[in-house]
């Protein structure tokens, strides 16, 4: 069989629709789906208008986690779709950042804000799963957080809630933690 033949048996990746609206696709690897959870959280086709006529780019907004707290998020922009998603991935992977669990929920209420985002947060009784809208609900899956309760508010921009859901999981603490800073024994 010729090369040319076996690349038509080949099974081109599903890309989903490109520009406008959201996107939600799991890209997984299977030699890392134990380990890390990739989510396109956002997709967009951008244009700049030159001389000769309008060059088309993309723009991948990536969630990363392992799923046991430790959770990164990227914005990667390339010519090809695949790039793009590559190169939010790779970021994410390098800038993760770690929050405490306390049984597969947040440990207390929070609310975190980015531009004119906001995401109020607040734990959940087990089994209660994850109340949460789109951008948000990526972000806690990835991290491994499986009983919580979400609010957006303000904007509804899925690269500002994405990035609130960050900066509140950023400012969680544990129990011990907040009595470490206080001077208390756990």
């Amino acid at each position: 069989m010729s090369e040319k033949a076996l690349n038509r048996n080949e099974t081109k990746p599903k890309t989903g629709p490109v520009g406008g609206g959201s996107l939600r696709k799991q890209v997984t690897n299977p030699v890392e789906e134990a380990v890390e959870k990739t989510t396109v959280v956002n997709l967009s086709r951008t244009s700049k208008v030159v001389k000769g006529g309008k060059r088309f780019s993309f723009r991948a907004l990536v969630v990363v986690g392992k799923g046991n707290g430790e959770v990164g998020v990227s914005i990667g922009k390339a010519n090809q779709v695949q790039l793009a998603i590559q190169k939010a991935s790779l970021h994410a992977k390098r800038n993760m950042i770690k929050f405490p669990l306390k049984a597969d929920s947040i440990p207390h209420e929070i609310i975190g804000h980015f531009g004119a985002g906001k995401v109020w947060m607040k734990p959940a009784a087990p089994g209660t799963g994850v109340i949460a809208g789109a951008g948000v609900r990526a972000v806690l899956e990835a991290a491994g957080v499986k009983d919580v309760l979400a609010k957006s508010l303000g904007s509804n921009n899925a690269f500002n809630m994405v990035y609130a859901t960050l900066e509140a999981l950023k400012q969680l603490k544990s129990r011990d933690a907040v009595n470490a800073s206080r001077g208390k024994a756990a």
